[in-house]
């Protein structure tokens, strides 16, 4: 039985309440969706925002040599500072035997140094690519390689024949 106001105006009452309810939960979960997904934004335009730079692979430039002179390649290197990561896009072509490493080094054109970021590693034909982002990449280093990129080398290692380097490539300003 239903004889007017009073139950009418708590039932309009508990539905405003419910309502306001509603609306804050549905305010707070769009502030949490907007929030993560700026975050995950930021995050993207970070990982794009890397340095990059890019070289030729030859077996002329491999030191001490000689490398592969009939191998050839590229090499894109992106570092991020901010996240610590170095990612790349290495290819290759004609390269004698079976390409195993890929690294960056350390030391000026002309001569060999140590490894200081692996890039990859594996089985892969005389012609072909590996891309990738190796993580955890001391800061400091990636702010070595941006201020003075050509004191860092790219070159991959083929055996049997180039263990030591079958194609390197400075890095450039």
């Amino acid at each position: 039985m239903h004889d007017g106001a009073p139950v009418s105006e708590n039932h309009a009452t508990v539905t405003a309440k419910e309502e306001g309810a509603v609306r804050t939960r549905l305010m707070v979960l769009l502030i949490v969706v907007m929030s993560t997904a700026g975050a995950l934004a930021a995050a993207a335009s970070a990982a794009d925002s890397g340095r990059s730079f890019d070289t030729t692979l030859t077996g002329a430039a491999e030191a001490p040599g000689p490398g592969d002179a009939n191998g050839s390649g590229t090499a894109s290197i992106t570092l991020n500072q901010g996240l610590g990561t170095v990612c790349f896009d290495v290819t290759w072509q004609d390269v004698d035997g079976t390409v195993f490493a890929g690294h960056i080094h350390v030391a000026p054109a002309g001569s060999p140094g140590p490894i200081v970021v692996p890039l990859f590693s594996g089985s892969f034909a005389g012609t072909d690519a590996v891309s990738g982002c190796v993580e955890n990449v001391d800061p400091d280093l990636i702010k070595a390689i941006r201020h003075d990129p050509t004191a860092y080398y790219v070159n991959i290692h083929s055996q049997p024949d180039f263990p030591g380097g079958a194609l390197r490539g400075q890095l450039g300003k």
